[in-house]
């Protein structure tokens, strides 16, 4: 099965060059040597509006999944989260809670303060798992360590195998 992604990085310092952007060239790599095509990459600054409008942009390049990291924390300029709201048909809260608890089951209490999200999106005919990923190369590591082993069965439930 062939599966298509795209990762968007979500940081105001990463955006504006203050920053280089490490977790989103972490979850290519991971990506690509699992076998998982990544279309897209992208860099927008922690804005509501602009956070949905980059998941909808990369969506339109036919991916299967989207990835977001950064922007998951419950400081005041983190709003990936809430930018979720209009763009997610249904969440997937068995993922998002997965990933919490693996990255606290590896002494980091800090995991459980994460508002990332899963869920679907859709699109037209088409269905988008989206994932939102905490913007540190260990929640990023964390969440496709969750996702990774589930992700070939969870695209196919989306494109609308039977179980």
């Amino acid at each position: 099965m062939t599966i298509t992604a795209a990762v968007i990085t979500i940081s105001d310092r990463c955006s504006t060059g203050e920053r280089t952007d490490i977790s989103g060239p972490t979850a290519v790599q991971r990506l690509t040597e699992a076998g998982i095509e990544v279309r897209q990459t992208m860099i927008v600054h922690d804005d509501v509006r602009a956070i949905a409008e980059a998941v909808q942009t990369v969506a339109l390049d036919t991916v299967d999944f989207v990835l977001t990291t950064g922007g998951t924390g419950i400081t005041p300029q983190d709003y990936t989260a809430r930018a979720m709201d209009p763009l997610l048909r249904f969440d997937i809260p068995g993922i998002a809670e997965a990933i919490r608890m693996y990255g606290m089951n590896k002494g980091v209490p800090g995991a459980l303060l994460s508002r990332g999200r899963a869920g679907v999106m859709v699109l037209g005919p088409r269905r988008i798992l989206v994932v939102n990923a905490p913007g540190s190369v260990g929640g990023v590591s964390d969440t496709l360590d969750v996702l990774l082993p589930i992700l070939e069965h969870t695209i196919d439930q989306v494109r609308g195998s039977d179980h």
